[in-house]
């Protein structure tokens, strides 16, 4: 079965994506709809696992959503998409577009899996780890596959872009069927979506996957996903979230040192 929908193929295509990644603000991003073929991309939205078959659980002060990698456990097509987002025609398309060479995915639940998120769910404004804390790799790209069929504007959850001090919302995007958003993940890169209110049974629905490049292209130091209060959220939130995110990121650059796992 074909995966990518055949526009992925033709050039001219490919190059308006390579001057919409460059161009774009508050930082380096496309969207591309229909990004699947119609049939595969209805047989991973039919397939795709179910809450209880995900294996993390968040529900924190900065967000409330589920995530899997479980491959061995999803359908088959998941494990095809995997693959499919990880051959070298594909990569070198990335590459060409985003600029961003010898690019490569993992095979842990740091390179390709699901998220998921029922009535209630939100993911504050954020910057991603930016080393594999395990493989020391730097991470450079997301790309999201949404998977909401009948999405309404009324029931939120648009993919946030803001800009570089959280002051300023730059884009939004509706987490639509078969949407594919690619990004590049830096110090700036700061993204989330606001709580959704969606019916019984319904849930926003998404395929992840990251791409890293070797440690050389990295100058910083480590740092785990740090979040962000929204302008409108207030003093106090801000304050929790900074004590939070600084506590924990500074625990987790110690442990990385001493060689402990987390």
């Amino acid at each position: 079965m074909q995966i990518f929908s055949n526009k992925i193929n033709d050039q001219q295509f490919i190059d308006g994506l390579k001057k919409e990644f460059s161009e774009a603000k508050p930082y380096k991003h496309l969207m591309i709809d229909n990004f699947l073929t119609e049939e595969f991309a209805n047989l991973i939205y039919d397939k795709f696992p179910p809450l209880e078959l995900l294996s993390r659980h968040y529900h924190g002060l900065n967000e409330n959503k589920s995530e899997g990698a479980d491959f061995n456990s999803f359908d088959v097509s998941f494990s095809q998409l995997r693959e499919a987002l990880n051959t070298e025609e594909f990569k070198k398309k990335v590459e060409y577009i985003t600029g961003i060479n010898d690019i490569f995915s993992t095979q842990d639940n740091l390179g390709c899996g699901v998220h998921q998120g029922k009535d209630g769910s939100y993911l504050d404004i954020h910057i991603d780890f930016n080393i594999h804390h395990v493989q020391k790799i730097h991470r450079r790209l997301n790309l999201l596959v949404y998977l909401n069929k009948n999405w309404k504007e009324e029931y939120g959850g648009k993919l946030e872009l803001w800009n570089e001090d959280v002051s300023k919302l730059g884009q939004a995007y509706l987490p639509l069927f078969n949407r594919c958003v690619i990004f590049e993940t830096s110090e700036i890169s700061y993204h989330g979506y606001s709580k959704i209110t969606v019916p019984e049974g319904e849930t926003r629905k998404s395929f992840y996957a990251y791409y890293y490049t070797e440690p050389s292209s990295f100058k910083g130091q480590y740092h785990d996903t740090v979040f962000k209060a929204r302008p409108e959220e207030g003093t106090m939130k801000k304050i929790k979230t900074d004590v939070k995110e600084s506590l924990k990121n500074n625990i987790k650059r110690t442990m990385l040192k001493l060689g402990i796992k987390f």
